[in-house]
């Protein structure tokens, strides 16, 4: 075992972690249970800020409309971000928990909806604030500013960048390295990374496609839009097939098609949604482009009155996490967890809007890329996980509810204290002394 800062302080880390533990399990509860959607995290926000505040940050509300961002300055030293997200789902909850979520909310169309946990971001924000108040208790084991950021509106890929366009960088600090987790089907208690391309690229785009409608008896006297929209479905397909190199991975989806009113009436216009997926950047502009050449093309081989309508719905970019970072917390992890505590984590076609952050040019801050590691954490109990077919973690995922599923609990005690303990370990690697 080396002789790292996290080596030397594994007594200490452990027993701060116990000190704290009840109060956070408490907020996860409590957070679980009264969940809110994007951009209306008011009451999580409080209580994360209170919790942060009563452990002696500098704490300001409010930034992109409902983040937090704390601050604990401990003298001279790198500046470390580690963040957390905050929001819910629109999903019914179904996992029988005594803390389950029974609320009802106003979703984005305007409609009451179910409202839950379904993604673990309760447990990221408690973990968050679990491990700034162990970091707070340790500071004389550390020196540099340790920057917390509770981020809303991760689900919708809004959160990040309404932070850094509320000025995130210019009005608290730019960090020199950031750290992100997220939950996974994995053994609760353990932690897994992967170097470079970790999760996918993501765009979702509403497509309007005109016609010139009329009687179904007289298509001649129209222009079907109808017909025009499953030309273009079947086309989209050969953009992977045709014009994505074998080695790389594109997923494109046509998740929505919706046109007319009845057999007999041919519509005015077809609306699609497209969902695209990729880890790299630039080919998934390319792909992108590709949609829009083939989408413009059908409509004008189908006499299209006008040109088809584009609107990005969401998108976000890949998250690659830097090698030479991972290395050091992957070892920092290893110092505390042991190496049985590790796993190797299999690229995610998932997305997330963390690596907006680092990315000086799509995240709009400017000067230099921002190093970042994100890492996932083992969320399932022990004899579940026992029970569940297959060798490896990729093997046994497809056995498992996911996130997003209105089954998944990954709120077990031993995930809430490897959250925390991860987080920990991680940054006294960079700012231990």
């Amino acid at each position: 075992m080396s002789d790292s800062p996290v080596t030397r302080l594994r007594n200490p880390i452990d027993g701060g972690i116990d000190r704290i533990f009840a109060g956070i399990r408490d907020l996860y509860r409590d957070i679980h249970r009264n969940p809110e959607l994007p951009f209306q995290e008011f009451n999580t926000s409080r209580k994360l800020a209170d919790t942060l505040e009563a452990h002696g940050f500098e704490v300001t509300g409010g930034v992109g409309r409902t983040g937090v961002v704390a601050l604990l300055r401990n003298g001279e030293g790198p500046t470390l971000m580690l963040r957390g997200d905050m929001d819910a789902l629109p999903i019914r909850e179904q996992t029988g928990l005594d803390y389950a979520s029974c609320t009802m909310a106003e979703g984005a169309d305007g409609e009451r909806v179910p409202v839950m946990h379904a993604c673990g971001h309760d447990l990221h924000s408690s973990c968050l604030v679990g491990a700034a108040a162990v970091l707070a208790d340790l500071r004389h084991h550390w020196q540099g500013t340790l920057m917390v950021v509770c981020q809303p509106a991760e689900e919708i890929f809004g959160g990040a960048r309404a932070m850094l366009e509320d000025g995130l960088y210019l009005r608290f600090a730019r960090p020199d390295i950031i750290f992100g987790q997220h939950n996974m089907p994995a053994l609760a208690g353990t932690v897994g990374h992967i170097a470079g391309q970790a999760m996918s690229a993501a765009t979702t785009l509403g497509v309007t496609i005109h016609g010139a409608g009329g009687h179904g008896s007289m298509p001649a006297n129209t222009v079907d839009p109808v017909v025009i929209a499953a030309h273009v479905v079947t086309r989209l397909q050969t953009i992977v097939s045709r014009e994505v190199p074998p080695d790389q991975t594109v997923v494109v989806t046509v998740g929505k098609l919706h046109a007319g009113t009845q057999g007999n009436i041919i519509p005015h216009s077809a609306e699609l949604e497209i969902n695209v997926r990729s880890f790299d950047n630039g080919l998934h502009e390319q792909v992108l482009a590709s949609i829009r050449r083939i989408i413009r093309a059908e409509c004008d081989a189908g006499r299209s009155p006008q040109p088809p309508e584009f609107r990005v719905l969401s998108e976000t970019i890949a998250l690659v996490n830097d090698p030479a970072s991972v290395e050091r917390v992957r070892g920092a992890h290893a110092d505390y967890f042991g190496d049985d505590g590790l796993f190797e984590m299999p690229r995610l076609n998932g997305s997330e809007d963390f690596p907006y952050f680092g990315d000086a040019g799509a995240g709009g801050f400017g000067g230099k890329d921002i190093p970042y590691v994100y890492w996932f954490l083992g969320a399932v109990a022990p004899q579940r996980w026992r029970d569940t077919p297959g060798q490896s973690v990729a093997a046994k995922m497809g056995h498992l509810e996911m996130p997003h599923s209105p089954y998944y609990n990954p709120g077990h005690d031993a995930t809430l204290r490897a959250g925390i303990g991860a987080m920990v370990s991680a940054t006294l690697a960079y700012l231990g002394n």
